[in-house]
Parts: structure tokens; C-alpha cells; sequence
């Protein structure tokens, strides 16, 4: 086999391959004497068809088998022979096709993993938001459980309110007519909630119990039902109910139920969370300036279907996480298509940035140790509440160690760069006029 292989740009390899005669005439027997052992010609037995019969009746078939087992055996040989970082799969542009005793040649346009080197990675100069806590939110976040506890008890009121939930009855007419689906019994309705049609609500509130009020809407001209859409109503509503919210005290009894012993380590185990959440967010924040900032001072292609396998990625992940939340993507309109054609861009980027990183870390040496493998895996362990062999037995499989060591070395790179940047903290809203101006 003689294989040349042919620049076409920083992506992409043209590589054309010479198969001898010989070794065509071997494949080409022992495709057909494959196919002798199963073929079917009239007149003939099973196993005992001629050569020149066989030929006759079976050489496309012949032909294809042949072909087959010829790339195959040779792209993959060639792309190892000459250390090709192929990505994606091969496109065959010409063959000569096979004949006894001819030399088959081929030739096979791939596309390759660039070459980076890095420039103009250390000194960036980054900005990164100044965390500063705010005792208010951890007060929010606190009348936000308390408020998860509130139970609903029937009112000393006669007259509802936003923030009640009351129950009524009711029924729609539009032009006099009722429709299907504009009647309730013992309906509960939460005023405020924006649940109901536009209106609806505020003309509740304010009712007494047991009073029958005629309440006007008018549909929204996108209203699900076309029949009804842009249409006016009427719904003859009688309010059977009125119940209030009733909140706990914010006490050492109340955080109890939380599985603390007092409400200042509630507080606390709030805090705490609060921090670690806005700082991971903060650092997130930093290592995506960092690496548009290398984007854009390293320019280079990247090969199609490095893209398309990023895209299939993240429309994976935003998929699941839909799923997990019981929302469906084709319902809200999402398939791979429409989001490959809207974040195309953003994966092109993504790349970039695994590919500039991955490069710094070559160029700088940096290399996980195995104990930093260990320490990881423990953690992870202990996030997932789960025995550390079960971890380790999982992260002994190939690819997915090979996920785990790629993670930490970009991790290590990343604390390389900010380490080696000007990086200077300016509060939140700083960051964010520097946003809408630019």
C-alpha cells in the first residue's frame, strides 16, 4: 500500500491511496468465496457454483464487499502509519473500483484536529465582580422557606384579598352562550397568581363570601382555544370560600424542620450556600472573560465536525435538563436543527476554548499527578453520596477517565492563566455597564 497525503488547509487532509494488484485479487477471492457458500443460481448446488458463474450473477455484490474491507483496512492503517488526528468521518471523493489484477487506488478527504500554538496568554488584563454579601438576600431566602410552610387556613374575613386563595364557582358565556371548558365547581384560585385570564383575578378580589358577581374579560387575541381568542366574556362567579395564608414564626422551632437545631445555623447553612453558589458563579464568569479574551487573540479555524459534535452536546444537556423539569423540546418548538442554526456560533467558541487551553497546558507542562486524580475522585464520591470504590470502579473505564483527566488539566491551566493575568475586582454593576456598552 502506498499512501501520500496532501495538505488542504489546517483542517482538512486529502489522502490518496495505491493498493496492489495482489492484494486486490486476495480480497476479491476471498469475497467470493464467501459468497459461494450461501449463494442460490438455478442449476446449481450450494458451494459448488462456478467462479465464472458466480461472478456473473454476484459481481456488484462482490464489488462492494471488496471495497469495503479495502478502505477500511487501509484508512484506518494510514491514519495511524502517519499520525493523523482525523475527526469526523472520511469522505471518498474518487475510486478506481476493483478488477483482477488492477491496482485500486482511492482517495479520501478528511478533516483534522488544527494545531494551535498559543499566543498571548499571560498578562490578560481581566475584570472580575467583587462578591459582596448581602445580609437582605439571606433574609429573603428565609421568608422564602418561611413561606413554604405557610398552610392555608379559612379566614376570619369576610372580604378577599390578593394573596388569598379562595374557591368559587363559575361559568363563561361569550354572546350569551356558554362554552366547553368555562365551567367550575369548588375552584380553587389563588388572587394574584396570574392563572386565570387577564382581569379576572382583580375583579375577585374584593368579593365577599357567598356574593355572585358577573366578572368581564376579554380572551388574548393568542389565546389557546381560536374560538375563543380576542373574544369578550362574562362568568357568573360565586365565591364559596376564602382562605389565607399562615405562615410559621421565624423561631429555632421553625428551623428545626430544616434539620438544624437553631435559626441562626440556619442562617448560617443559608449563608454558606449563598456564598459558594456566588462565588462558583463569579469564577465561571472570570473563565469565560478569559477565554474570549484568548479567542480573540488566537485566530484559527475549526473543522465542522468538531462543531457539530459540540452542538450535539449541548442540545443533549439543555434536552435532559428540559426533561428532568417535565418539559418536552419539540413542544416548546426545539429540535437538534433550529438550535445548531441559533448556537452554531457559540459552539465554534467552546471549541476554540478547549483547543487554546489544551494547547497552553503542552506549552506550559502542565500535567495532572495522580494524586490529584485521587483527591477529585474523593470529592466527587462525597458530593454524590456514593462509595468511594463504586467512583473509582466507574473512572477505571477508559473514556471516562480520560473525561475526568481532561477536566483537571483545563482546570490547572485556567488557575495557570488567572494566576498569570491583571485581574482586578470592580463591583457587579460595573460589569454590567461595561455589557450594555459594548
Amino acid at each position: 500500500m502506498n499512501v501520500k497525503v496532501e495538505e488542504i488547509s489546517s483542517i482538512a487532509k486529502k489522502l490518496h491511496f495505491e493498493i496492489g494488484a495482489d492484494r486486490v485479487d486476495q480480497e476479491i477471492e476471498r469475497a467470493f468465496r464467501k459468497i459461494g457458500k450461501t449463494a442460490k443460481i438455478k442449476g446449481f448446488r450450494p458451494g459448488k457454483i462456478p467462479p465464472s458463474v458466480l461472478e456473473q450473477y454476484y459481481g456488484g455484490q462482490m464489488e462492494q464487499e471488496v471495497l469495503g474491507r479495502l478502505i477500511n483496512d487501509t484508512y484506518f492503517k494510514a491514519l495511524d502509519e502517519h499520525a493523523i488526528p482525523a475527526v469526523g468521518e472520511p469522505r471518498i471523493v474518487d475510486s478506481s473500483g476493483v478488477s483482477r489484477g488492477q491496482v485500486f487506488t482511492y482517495q479520501a478527504e478528511i478533516e483534522v484536529k488544527p494545531t494551535v500554538a498559543a499566543k498571548d496568554y499571560t498578562g490578560i488584563a481581566l475584570r472580575k465582580e467583587k462578591f459582596e454579601l448581602d445580609p437582605k438576600l439571606i433574609d429573603g431566602r428565609l421568608e422564602e422557606l418561611r413561606t413554604s410552610r405557610a398552610q392555608l387556613e379559612v379566614s376570619s374575613r369576610d372580604r378577599a384579598q390578593t394573596g388569598d386563595s379562595v374557591i368559587i364557582d363559575f361559568e363563561g358565556f361569550v354572546d350569551g352562550e356558554s362554552f366547553e371548558g368555562g365551567k367550575a365547581e369548588d375552584f380553587v384560585l389563588e388572587l394574584g397568581s396570574g392563572s386565570l385570564i387577564p382581569g379576572f383575578e382583580e375583579q375577585v378580589a374584593g368579593m365577599q363570601r357567598s356574593e355572585e358577581k358577573d366578572v368581564a374579560v376579554t380572551f388574548p387575541e393568542e389565546y389557546g382555544q381560536k374560538t375563543l381568542a380576542g373574544k369578550p366574556a362574562t362568568f357568573r362567579v360565586v365565591l364559596k370560600e376564602i382562605k389565607e395564608k399562615i405562615v410559621p414564626a421565624l423561631d429555632d422551632e421553625f428551623a428545626k424542620g430544616f434539620g438544624v437545631e437553631s435559626l441562626a445555623e440556619l442562617r448560617a447553612q443559608l449563608e454558606g450556600s449563598y456564598v459558594a453558589q456566588e462565588t462558583g458563579r463569579i469564577d465561571n464568569d472570570l473563565r469565560e472573560r478569559l477565554v474570549r479574551e484568548l479567542i480573540e487573540r488566537n485566530s484559527f479555524e475549526v473543522p465542522a465536525a468538531m462543531t457539530a459534535k459540540q452542538l450535539e452536546y449541548m442540545y443533549s444537556n439543555i434536552s435532559n435538563r428540559m426533561r428532568s423539569q417535565g418539559l418536552a423540546p419539540e413542544v416548546l418548538g426545539l429540535n437538534p436543527e433550529n438550535f445548531a442554526e441559533r448556537y452554531r456560533d457559540t459552539a465554534v467558541d467552546q471549541v476554540k476554548g478547549t483547543l487554546l487551553l489544551e494547547a497552553i497546558g503542552k506549552q506550559e507542562g502542565i500535567v495532572v499527578e495522580d494524586g490529584e486524580i485521587e483527591g477529585r475522585l474523593e470529592e466527587i464520591a462525597k458530593m454524590a453520596n456514593a462509595p468511594l470504590e463504586m467512583v473509582q470502579k466507574y473512572y477505571a473505564g477508559a473514556e471516562a477517565r480520560e473525561g475526568l483527566l481532561a477536566q483537571i488539566a483545563e482546570e490547572k491551566v485556567v488557575r495557570f492563566l488567572i494566576d498569570n493575568a491583571r485581574v482586578t475586582e470592580v463591583p457587579r454593576a460595573a460589569l454590567e455597564e461595561g455589557k450594555a456598552s459594548s
